[in-house]
């Protein structure tokens, strides 16, 4: 009979908040992964700005310091997705069990103002969308708000990001760089070396990494 049911009227309540838990669980992963990569990548570009400060290349490490900061912004914004698919199952949690007393999913002004802000992110992007038709064809959500959608995060970068990245290279550089000085501060130059040539190549292979992971 349920098999009939199933084929007749389509997955119960509880069968579709199963299968959007266990999709959120699984982005979810995928964030915690990027967040990972991320941060690997970002040690990286760190050591190599202050490698970059120690032998007075300040436009370099200024550029790379740029990229650690984009990278943080990056993290943050993966880590407060992340909270979102969380609070998005305990919200289907309690749908389920509101389903098991009326027999139905309810609307959720919640759930709809979750899923808006996570279809921002490329990374969870097309999955949140597939699962907000699935949940507006259930009754949960209304309309996906398509003027939400866009992302700023560039232009906020242009007017914030020199204090931003004064503010990193302080703390790399031990004061050398940053805040202590002006942003077109050069220290006294030092003989190039092989290591200093490496350091030059890392600075670019970093940036590209950084790049592609912010990117999505």
């Amino acid at each position: 009979m349920q098999t009939i049911n199933r084929f007749l009227y389509g997955p119960t309540p509880e069968e579709k908040v199963r299968a959007w838990q266990a999709k959120l669980g699984q982005e979810s992963r995928k964030l915690d992964r990027d967040m990972r990569q991320l941060e690997v990548e970002t040690g990286k570009a760190r050591n190599t700005v202050k490698q970059l400060a120690k032998k007075g290349d300040v436009k370099s490490a200024r550029i790379l310091a740029r990229e650690v900061v984009r990278s943080q912004r990056q993290k943050d914004r993966l880590s407060v997705s992340k909270a979102r698919l969380g609070s998005i199952g305990m919200q289907l949690k309690q749908q389920l069990a509101m389903a098991k007393v009326t027999g139905s999913l309810q609307k959720s002004t919640e759930i709809m103002r979750l899923s808006n802000s996570l279809v921002k992110l490329p990374q969870v992007s097309q999955s949140m969308r597939e699962m907000s038709m699935e949940m507006t064809k259930a009754g949960i959500l209304e309309e996906m708000m398509e003027d939400t959608l866009a992302m700023d995060d560039d232009e906020d970068l242009e007017e914030e990001a020199d204090e931003e990245v004064d503010k990193v290279l302080f703390q790399l550089t031990d004061g050398k760089l940053g805040q202590a000085g002006s942003v077109n501060t050069e220290l006294p130059p030092v003989e190039q070396s092989p290591e200093d040539e490496e350091i030059e190549r890392n600075l670019e292979k970093y940036r590209q990494e950084l790049n592609g992971i912010l990117s999505g």
